[in-house]
């Protein structure tokens, strides 16, 4: 085969990826609603896997506290062979089941939180020795394999399970399995982060700003929502203390940060309810504004009309919206 043919084959085997996980997609949701339920109960998500499903599994909860503002011990990652699996191959320690319980223990789980079993065979007796010990501790359970005939004998609440088809190179996981895998964490934080109101459109409004790149986010993403000037945002972020959320309530709600703290958590830390309390019927007009032209909105001084900004033109602040908001959940 020519460098091109290759090229081509790999590339028409990953076109099959999204729609194994589409087929999937009422059992994700119903991931979704169980993770969600766990974290409103305090509890944490645990992904636990070896060696690529692994490695997936600690890049998505590492991704979480920088995104959505949320403690690293909410969602984490257990690998078998430890911290030093992540850089280099360490096939054998997946095959022990004990020592995926023990790892269970040691994380002190409870009935709050969520274990979330990761392999693509479907047997890697590491990860099913975690997620039995999980269960037998009462936690939540949730599965995900490429390898439909292991289904059957998976002990977990839900499975989810995109079949993806022979890899390129057999047996090579980390291929279309591994995509389809980081596809899948993809959408199950995303959206429980989503549900706990982290985001707002298409807006990470409870990003934890710890480098210079994320710090101009989050000065774009106060501008976009309020149509203030960079300097004037700037200075509103410094007074809320760098929070994203906490600055767009400030500004909204006209008060100064404890205040705005305060109304966040009344509101349950959902962005919308906090920028238009629940205090006057016309409020529901709020409703046909999320579902039209714009997700943004926003409360007029004195009342409780809807005001939709229209959108910027300058090229910082042309971004598309694609209507994922707290009201259509």
């Amino acid at each position: 085969m020519s460098t091109q043919q290759i090229v081509d084959l790999i590339n028409s085997e990953d076109a099959l990826v999204p729609a194994a996980v589409a087929k999937e997609r009422r059992r994700i949701a119903a991931a979704v609603d169980l993770i969600v339920e766990r974290f409103r109960r305090g509890g944490r998500l645990f992904y636990v896997g070896a060696g690529t499903s692994g490695r997936l599994g600690v890049l998505d909860a590492s991704e979480c506290p920088p995104t959505f503002g949320v403690p690293p011990s909410m969602v984490q990652g257990i690998i078998a062979g430890g911290r030093r699996a992540l850089v280099r191959s360490a096939e054998g320690a997946e095959d022990h089941s004990e020592d995926g319980a023990e790892a269970i223990e040691k994380k002190k789980v409870t009935t709050d939180d969520i274990v979330i079993g990761l392999a693509a065979c479907g047997m890697t007796p590491y990860v099913l020795g975690a997620l039995k010990r999980a269960r037998r501790i009462g936690a939540g359970t949730i599965f995900l394999t490429c390898a439909p005939e292991a289904v059957e004998q998976i002990p977990a609440e839900i499975v989810i399970n995109p079949v993806v088809g022979p890899e390129v190179v057999t047996g090579s996981t980390r291929m279309k399995a591994g995509t389809a895998t980081k596809l899948v964490l993809n959408t199950l934080t995303t959206a429980a982060m989503i549900k706990l109101g982290k985001v707002y459109g298409n807006l990470m409004v409870d990003l934890r700003a710890t480098n210079e790149k994320l710090r101009d986010r989050s000065v774009r993403i106060v501008m976009e929502m309020t149509g203030l000037s960079r300097a004037r945002t700037k200075r509103l972020l410094e007074r809320a203390g760098g929070r994203v959320k906490t600055a767009i309530v400030m500004h909204f709600r006209k008060v100064d940060m404890p205040e705005a703290g305060k109304i966040l958590d009344e509101s349950g830390q959902l962005l919308r309810k906090a920028i238009v309390p629940h205090n006057n019927k016309n409020c529901g007009r709020r409703r046909e504004a999320f579902r039209g032209r714009s997700n943004l909105c926003f409360r007029r001084a004195g009342d409780c009309r809807v005001g939709l900004r229209p959108p910027r033109n300058d090229e910082d602040h042309k971004t598309k919206h694609y209507g994922v908001t707290e009201e259509t959940l």
